[in-house]
């Protein structure tokens, strides 16, 4: 048997495409999945990401590139998102739940209706190495330019609106436009996304970067640049295990970032319960005992 070569995959060309598509997605979302957590907006990743679905498979079955279809559906539906849910009856997400399972269910319907291409979609569904060409190698890096020039452009208003958005609102920022604007540039990052990961995963893949990170530090700056780097790095990682694996790219790198985050839990609470400090050139291990609220007790090991 020969030995197995760990860069060997990097011999193959739809491989190479794979882990940068795989970097840049994996950062997008890990960025965008900081003000998604933050904000108590997990489920509109979730509902986006099922919604632009319906649009791919009615692109398809016109002829007409999925990416359009998909950009128009994802569009429509962040504006109808936003416009029900600011209207202050509707919670948002009880909008995003019937619009998203719609567009769905849209997709669905039509490809069991017709059984005639089912597996032009696995990609989409569950995400597929094999499935990367050059046109989402620019697509997917031409959305890179513009989520970093949004975060980087609008980054202290869109900081204010996450931790005061009523302050915000009086000091002028135009928090109903910037959501809808986040809400477009999301979904088209679902869009981006869609073939590494799949619709059905991306959620997960959007908020386990930032919920890793948010274990890590208290530091919003330093949670952005943990949760990008975390983001890129599980989604790389995930797209060579699934080459090696021979598995959906999309479900590898998911449960990936699910075991990251999992280590990153035991870590912590290690770190909890084991105290580590110094005295001068003294440095000592011991464990960390809480008592009620403030009180502890240290015995040293």
């Amino acid at each position: 048997m020969s030995e197995f070569n760990l860069f060997q995959p990097l011999q193959y060309e739809f491989f190479i495409r794979g882990i940068i598509v795989a970097i840049l997605v994996g950062g997008m979302n890990g960025l965008l999945g900081v003000y998604i957590v933050m904000r108590g907006m997990s489920y509109i990743g979730h509902g986006l990401s099922h919604a632009v679905f319906g649009g791919a498979v009615v692109s398809h079955m016109l002829s007409i590139n999925v990416y359009i279809g998909a950009v128009i559906w994802g569009v429509i539906s962040s504006i109808i998102i936003n416009r029900v849910s600011n209207g202050g009856k509707v919670r948002a997400d009880a909008a995003i739940g019937i619009i998203s399972t719609a567009g769905f269910a849209i997709g669905i319907f039509l490809i069991s209706s017709t059984r005639g291409f089912t597996r032009n979609f696995e990609a989409l569904l569950f995400g597929n190495i094999l499935s990367i060409t050059y046109l989402d190698m620019l697509v997917i890096a031409l959305v890179s330019i513009v989520v970093f020039l949004f975060f980087f452009l609008l980054n202290k208003m869109i900081l204010f609106m996450t931790f005061d958005r009523e302050t915000a609102r009086v000091y002028g920022v135009k928090t109903d436009i910037i959501d809808l604007a986040f809400s477009i540039l999301l979904a088209i990052v679902i869009i981006a996304s869609m073939n590494v990961i799949g619709v059905t995963l991306l959620a997960a893949a959007i908020v386990a970067p930032t919920i890793s990170a948010r274990l890590l530090t208290n530091n919003f700056n330093r949670l952005i640049v943990l949760s990008t780097v975390i983001g890129a790095l599980t989604a790389s990682v995930g797209m060579y295990l699934s080459f090696l694996f021979d598995s959906a790219s999309g479900a590898t790198i998911v449960l990936f970032s699910a075991g990251v985050f999992g280590a990153v839990v035991l870590y912590t609470s290690l770190h909890r319960v084991y105290h580590e400090h110094s005295h001068g050139r003294i440095r000592h291990r011991h464990m960390h005992i809480h008592k009620g609220e403030h009180d502890h007790e240290h015995h040293i090991n």
